[in-house]
């Protein structure tokens, strides 16, 4: 008799209310095994393999399977690798269903298997019709019994499996309900095998916890190659779809889709879409790497007296114990008076960014929205700010730089630091030590083109 947790998988010999490993409370449940369970855990014949050395190991190169979709190309560091084991988590209802049916269909050169646990054939043939795609080469399987899954998959020999969702699936050898911590680790034990030894390309949909988290055994992320995060506000129309661990491609990396009735729309030129195009006080534009993306977003502020008690801080997309920081650095480092203000600051477009290089942009958004003056929308802001109220360099200014300029923009402000790169743009670029410099400067610039609009 052992006992799990349910949110973090850790074992225990008896039960407790609270999981040392999570923190949690009453995520602890029993479980008993059978001295005959085999665990998921297939023996056939005696290994082959043999210790190698390096030298003699010849490398092997598998072809990418490439779809329609460039922004799911994208996030998976250059198309799906054959044999890999991808999984996609995300809220309930934001479209990861939608998104792999969309792939599948897409795929029209190979054979797919579409295996769901959760819905209908007609319920998956309602969205195929919305969707107006249509493959000869895609199979639709309603399944949850692992045994089945992988006796059709035999006999069908597909080159790509799709399965939603993995809570959702059960093997009859192992003990435990179905979405229980043992369930999901036998079963995606059984499909990492099938994958690996089939050099089948296999996604699986997961579900998450109330805290956003992947629901299940924290080992089921470290035992697939790639783990994507569908991201998005229900009330918004973009989705992001992020990479939390590839070991085929780089992190990090963002795919942003539209949706629309017809599906998800990848997005060419998310900048562009970002940027409102409006010029009123508390706006100014930043630049943030996404993965090997650069993206242009707008920083949007709003600082007003407070009326009530203490003044509020609310950052919306950012991290709320950055801004605080940073308004602390405006406030010590600048002399502006922030402590009886409430500050309210928005990333357009739903995105959630933590890239250190959008401080400059936030504290010109900030200042701008507190002295009520507008910030050409020509301009964008480029660095990161420390605790004395320097500017820091940031990793690919260069990319950056030349993602503003392709937009349009015809000023850049970034640190002193980049003096020195060989930076070559059309924009004019201003190298400035501390926001002390920069926010005398640029109120002098207003003030001067104020005056002159006047007369």
């Amino acid at each position: 008799m052992t006992f799990f947790c349910t949110n973090c998988g850790l074992e225990y010999v008896k039960w407790q209310g609270k999981c040392d490993g999570c923190k949690e409370w009453n995520r602890v449940t029993q479980f008993s095994t059978s001295g005959n369970t085999k665990r998921g855990i297939i023996v056939t014949q005696r290994s082959a393999n043999h210790p190698k050395r390096l030298e003699e190991i010849q490398p092997t190169t598998s072809k990418r399977l490439l779809s329609e979709d460039a922004e799911f190309n994208r996030v998976l560091g250059g198309g799906i690798v054959p044999g890999s084991l991808v999984l996609l988590g995300g809220e309930p209802g934001i479209g990861k269903s939608t998104l792999l049916l969309q792939m599948a269909l897409q795929l029209k050169a190979i054979k797919v298997l579409y295996v769901s646990g959760e819905e209908t054939e007609n319920q998956i043939k309602i969205r195929f019709s919305r969707l107006g795609l249509s493959s000869p080469n895609c199979f639709l399987l309603q399944e949850s019994a692992l045994v089945q899954i992988l006796k059709h998959a035999n006999d069908l020999d597909p080159t790509l499996l799709v399965i939603d969702s993995i809570q959702t699936l059960y093997d009859e050898e192992e003990e435990g309900a179905v979405g229980s911590i043992n369930q999901i680790k036998a079963c995606t034990t059984r499909l990492l095998q099938y994958a690996k030894s089939k050099d089948v390309a296999l996604f699986l949909i997961g579900h998450i916890n109330k805290d956003g988290g992947l629901a299940g055994p924290k080992l089921l992320e470290h035992m697939v190659d790639t783990v994507l995060q569908f991201e998005g506000d229900k009330s918004c129309l973009y989705r992001m779809v992020r990479t939390i661990k590839n070991r085929f491609g780089p992190t990090s990396e963002l795919g942003i889709y539209e949706m629309k009735v017809t599906g998800l729309h990848g997005v060419n030129n998310p900048s562009s879409t970002l940027l409102s195009q409006q010029n009123y006080p508390g706006i100014a534009i930043g630049a943030c790497l996404e993965g090997t993306r650069p993206l242009m977003l707008e920083i949007q502020s709003l600082v007003t007296a407070t009326r009530y008690g203490n003044p509020q801080r609310n950052a919306t997309g950012y991290d709320p114990r950055r801004l605080n920081m940073l308004l602390a650095v405006l406030e010590k480092r600048t002399g502006l008076r922030l402590h009886d203000r409430d500050v309210f600051l928005n990333i357009t477009g739903g995105l959630r960014v933590d890239d250190t290089a959008l401080d400059l942009a936030i504290c010109m958004a900030v200042v701008s929205s507190l002295k009520d003056k507008v910030i050409s929308n020509s301009k964008c802001f480029i660095a990161e700010v420390g605790l004395g109220g320097e500017l820091r360099g940031v990793q690919r200014i260069e990319y950056r730089i030349a993602e503003a300029e392709k937009l349009g923009f015809k000023e850049a402000f970034v640190a002193t630091q980049h003096q020195q790169l060989p930076i070559s743009s059309n924009i004019e670029i201003n190298f400035v030590k501390n926001l002390k410099d920069l926010i005398r400067s640029l109120c002098i610039l207003l003030l001067i083109c104020l005056k002159n609009s006047i007369a």
